[in-house]
């Protein structure tokens, strides 16, 4: 049986038997006894084993992601024009899923009473899950980003400065020589598939875990919170619905100078692939094919752009992440500023050049964005059971994103080829 039709089994499950006892019991003191003191800590072992990952699983996937830029003045306007693509497609769709979260509000409507509940049941993980509670745009903020010891840094939750040092770590990279290089490049590549690994490892029990979390929720808070979930559902699927329709038609229609329909139609294998793999690596092989047979893409910038995007650009978890935070937030009543929300607006396109490319890739490094805008972390038991189908949803949006990216390159290196050739003529 596959992994997700397990943890919606578990999911399912968990709902129905803790809305069932809280019904019966009517959340009575021995239902909060046993949640506290069995289900919940079994649940929260399974998110610990995840957060465990956090740290060396940012590291090493954007120092190495950064590093296979290369040399920036030798790829030279491919890859800045692929960067400021990929930077420009994440950051725009972070910003819808902002917008629509805050429009429809999926995590508000809950009765007063269940809100007290819920923050005083968490109370404890709102005081900053991971450090970093506190977030403001100020001079300290962004001295705070540098971090005077990066391993100190690592130890206490500071994220914001353990991943600018990643991101440093890697354009040191770029700057040495091939063979000094590349042996540290290795270890971080080898370090990063290890983390990779055990993310899998530990995925395993998530039906179990998905089952303890949800059972603890509903246990203790009933019906009320499910119709919330439902709205949560929608709004991610209908955000990343209307950036694949909408955004990238007008990026293919007036950039690239290509048919949104035909480009569709020829990508339709690559949709169905991303879909149901969900796994943007997994995906690269059939995407590389359809880029240059189908699409009539250079292998150059395909070999180029396509590789990079399986690992830097990630349109769909970006706005995916944005909309859980907020309303994981709202859920506990937490009110996040403007401020805080630019803060989460930042780190959903900086994390999610760190997601790696497979199924459920993206979940610790939700967490940790959680822990920074000082939201309770457990709060993820929430969106863990439906995680799999909007997983499926936003690594299709990843995947078109990089073939949209390869498509305007394309685009503009070829006029740049025929400009410069035009020149060369006119002047003999």
């Amino acid at each position: 049986m596959p992994l997700h039709t397990k943890i919606g089994i578990g999911l399912i499950l968990g709902m129905g038997v803790g809305v069932t006892l809280n019904i019966w019991t009517g959340g009575g003191v021995g239902v909060e006894g046993f949640v506290s003191s069995v289900t919940e800590p079994l649940g929260r072992v399974w998110l610990n084993a995840l957060i465990m990952v956090v740290i060396p699983l940012i590291t090493c996937t954007l120092a190495v992601g950064v590093a296979a830029l290369g040399d920036l003045r030798r790829v030279g306007r491919i890859g800045i024009l692929t960067l400021l693509c990929f930077i420009f497609l994440t950051t725009i769709s972070s910003i819808l899923g902002l917008v629509a979260v805050n429009v429809v509000r999926p995590g508000v409507g809950l009765d007063s009473e269940l809100v007290e509940r819920l923050l005083e049941t968490y109370q404890d993980q709102t005081e900053g899950a991971m450090g970093f509670a506190e977030t403001s745009f100020g001079v300290e903020f962004f001295v705070g980003m540098i971090p005077r010891n990066p391993v100190q840094a690592a130890a206490n939750g500071e994220m914001l400065g353990v991943i600018v040092f990643a991101m440093l770590l890697g354009i040191g990279l770029t700057t040495l020589s091939k063979e000094k290089a590349t042996p540290f490049l290795e270890v971080l590549d080898s370090l990063g598939h290890v983390t990779i690994a055990i993310v899998r490892l530990v995925m395993q029990l998530a039906p179990y875990a998905v089952f303890f979390l949800i059972f603890s929720v509903t246990a203790r808070f009933g019906f009320d919170i499910l119709f919330n979930l439902l709205k949560y559902v929608l709004t991610v699927i209908g955000s990343l619905t209307l950036f694949f329709v909408l955004g990238y038609s007008v990026i293919l229609t007036f950039v690239a100078r290509r048919s949104p329909t035909e480009f569709l139609r020829q990508t339709r294998v690559v949709v169905i692939t991303a879909f149901s793999t969900s796994s943007s690596t997994a995906t690269l092989p059939t995407t590389m094919q359809v880029a240059q047979e189908k699409l009539g893409i250079s292998s150059p910038i395909a070999g180029f752009v396509l590789p990079l995007g399986a690992t830097l650009n990630m349109n769909g978890s970006a706005l995916f992440e944005g909309i859980t935070v907020l309303f994981i937030a709202q859920v506990f009543g937490a009110d996040l500023s403007l401020s805080a929300q630019a803060v989460v607006l930042v780190l959903t396109v900086v994390t999610a050049i760190g997601a790696a490319g497979i199924p459920g890739g993206s979940i610790p490094l939700l967490m940790m964005v959680l822990g920074v805008v000082g939201v309770p972390v457990e709060g993820i038991a929430i969106v863990l059971g439906v995680d799999r189908i909007l997983d499926m949803c936003r690594t299709t949006l990843n995947v078109v994103g990089d073939l949209v990216t390869a498509t305007v390159v394309d685009r503009f290196e070829h006029s740049m080829v025929q400009s410069t050739t035009l020149s060369s003529n006119q002047s003999s």
